[in-house]
């Protein structure tokens, strides 16, 4: 599984991460890389408790449907992976 995120950061050190395509999953990190590593394990717990409840699992949609939401206006656009612990998860289900 792939997902879009967008960083946003104040002061060039420290980034908050939104995932558009699942509504109230975010994260933070120092650092871009900080900051990718840990929406990675946001995504994650997120999509776990919705499979858990039942609940579909949100499919990433096109970067261009993102793009012109102001909220995201001057973010950094990222695509994230490595989501195997939730594969496994799912599929142990």
């Amino acid at each position: 599984m792939k997902f879009l995120v967008v960083l946003h950061t104040d002061d060039g050190v420290n980034y908050g991460v939104t995932v558009p395509d699942i509504p109230g999953c975010f994260s933070a990190g120092e650092g871009i890389e900080e900051a990718l590593e840990e929406v990675v394990e946001a995504i994650e717990g997120h999509l776990e408790i919705l499979v858990e409840d039942g609940e579909q699992v949100p499919m990433a949609t096109a970067i261009n449907k993102h793009q012109a939401n102001p909220d995201y206006e001057g973010g950094i656009w990222a695509l994230v992976e490595n989501l195997s612990q939730l594969i496994k998860y799912i599929i142990t289900i």
